[in-house]
């Protein structure tokens, strides 16, 4: 357990004699907020009662890094609060991850460089969340850098799953769906670069969306690598059902969002998309052609799509449009367009986590070695491999950006034009699951393009879990292959191995600024399978 968060906790707060947590915990979060909005709970219970399940699911998987004393102070003036300035998240105990600014802590992404440099304020979105009432109370841990869907660094150390503790809840936002997973938390923050949040919701079993790019103003959040522009890292909600994501984005979606950040447009919930019952018209997918899928994960879309389809709703094959060149030379390259100058900048000095020592050794190679390395590797090892190397030496020249930001554009109207012509409302797809053995995300980065092809695309994204892992998922598994037989595909294998009654989730997504209805549709699909999800 981190010593320094032990340090800083409340050794006295306020408590009701005799009060039982319990039935508070079970709450829903939609029934939590009426409850202390009609106050037939104290803002006391609720705030004592999170906090100390926090502390003991961090006991147990080590996935806090500080305590934000401030809350106290917090809840004394919300009560001072007229009704009719309450907020939509009134008392409502929140976690946050890492990067977002608090005043007066440290946003450090799992870095020294950032450690003992605290926010001088709130960050946007944290300002909103105060506004609408919600009180922030922990931050959660993330992989050094942010750059990795594992969820260790030097500073914090290592973050586990709470279903299996030599597994990794994922990365980056591993704290955030450990914590959530255990009930630790009923409300957090993510970010998400290539399925930051959509990744830990998955292995974690909780709920996520990845929204589209300036829906939620990213001002104020910390980020290891600025300036990246075709692939973009957005904000977005983790919580333990639908509802919960649907009502943080309500209260987040406000006028005093645009007037802190005027950079984000004023566009408010549209509860008629989300409320909506019509028929949808759906696409799916079972693999995206480039990463082969575990089992579960082709289940868990076709269990899927059969409840939907029994539910009155169409539903359409769907292919990706050239894959590989969309992760590797779309993804890949916008996210080291700089051959990873920036990051390595931001490493001097530091240890660097064993979560992250492999992609900073292959970027601390010349590039001629690169080169040389890259065409050696497509014949002996793998042309994903090779690919992959050669992309990460960087795009060189302005003028190569500008071609490498025209692509990007040229590949999302390219995607969107068979979405159209298919006549599609929703799309759904697998997300990358079950959990990884720890040390393994390293191994088999390339599996993860079924989440980071939509930060290329910058469509809004959401998770939801709908099986668990079955016997006979496991046994199939012992025939993996993959589709390019390349260490990364046995990797996969390892990782996702013994994982008998793990989540297995679902990606549900929507065409950009569509965040209402992509929630609708994730609404759909939690209704659905809502008898699934138990292990059997």
């Amino acid at each position: 357990m981190n010593q320094s968060l032990i340090s800083v906790l409340p050794t006295s707060f306020p408590q009701e004699p005799g009060l039982d947590p319990k039935p508070i915990l079970e709450l829903p979060l939609v029934e939590l907020a009426q409850k202390l909005q009609a106050e037939e709970l104290s803002l006391e219970s609720v705030l004592c009662s999170y906090l100390e399940e926090a502390l003991k699911v961090h006991q147990e998987v080590n996935c806090l890094t500080d305590f934000l004393g401030e809350c106290e102070e917090q809840l004394q003036a919300l009560k001072k609060r007229k009704k009719s300035e309450r907020g939509l998240l009134y008392g409502v105990p929140m976690s946050l991850k890492d990067p977002y600014d608090c005043m007066d802590h440290d946003s450090t992404c799992g870095l020294a460089q950032f450690l003992e440099k605290p926010a001088a304020k709130d960050g946007v979105l944290v300002k909103v969340l105060k506004a609408q009432g919600a009180i922030p109370f922990v931050k959660t841990n993330i992989p050094q850098t942010l750059l990795s869907f594992e969820c260790s660094n030097p500073i914090y150390g290592q973050t586990r799953n709470p279903f299996n503790l030599k597994k990794t809840p994922g990365g980056s936002s591993g704290g955030e769906g450990a914590l959530l997973s255990k009930g630790g938390s009923i409300l957090g923050m993510g970010t998400d670069t290539g399925g930051s949040i959509r990744i830990p919701s998955g292995f974690c079993g909780v709920y996520g969306l990845r929204t589209s790019r300036d829906r939620l103003s990213y001002t104020g959040i910390s980020s290891a690598v600025k300036g990246k522009k075709s692939v973009a890292t957005v904000a977005g909600p983790m919580a333990r059902d639908v509802d919960s994501l649907a009502l943080c984005l309500r209260a987040l979606l406000s006028e005093e969002m645009h007037r802190l950040d005027p950079t984000v447009p004023f566009m408010p919930f549209r509860e008629e998309i989300y409320s909506s019952t019509r028929p949808l018209r759906i696409g799916y997918y079972e693999s995206d052609g480039f990463s082969q899928p575990s089992p579960s994960m082709a289940r868990a879309v076709r269990l899927t799509c059969r409840l939907l389809q029994d539910a009155g709703h169409e539903v359409i094959p769907f292919s990706i449009p050239r894959i590989e060149y969309a992760i590797e030379q779309l993804y890949t390259g916008g996210l080291f367009a700089d051959g990873g100058a920036t990051l390595l900048e931001k490493l001097e000095g530091d240890i660097v986590d064993p979560c992250m020592k492999a992609l900073v050794t292959e970027l601390r190679l010349p590039d001629l070695l690169k080169c040389i390395l890259a065409r050696i590797l497509k014949y002996i090892v793998s042309p994903r491999t090779a690919q992959s190397l050669e992309m990460i030496r960087g795009v060189k020249t302005p003028k190569k950006l500008w071609e490498q930001h025209t692509a990007v554009q040229e590949y999302q109207q390219e995607f969107i034009d068979r979405w159209r012509s298919l006549d599609l409302d929703v799309l759904l797809a697998p997300d990358l699951d079950p959990a990884f053995y720890i040390g393994y995300p390293a191994k088999a980065s390339e599996s993860s393009s079924y989440n980071s092809l939509y930060n290329v695309l910058d469509f809004p994204v959401g998770v939801v879990p709908v099986t668990t892992v079955t016997l006979q998922d496991e046994e199939e598994l012992a025939f993996y292959k993959g589709y390019y037989g390349d260490s990364n595909d046995r990797n996969f294998k390892e990782a996702v191995e013994g994982s008998v009654g793990l989540p297995v989730a679902v990606q549900c997504i929507a065409l950009p600024w569509e965040e209402e209805l992509c929630l609708r549709f994730m609404k759909e699909v939690e209704t659905l399978t809502k008898n699934q999800r138990k292990p059997k």
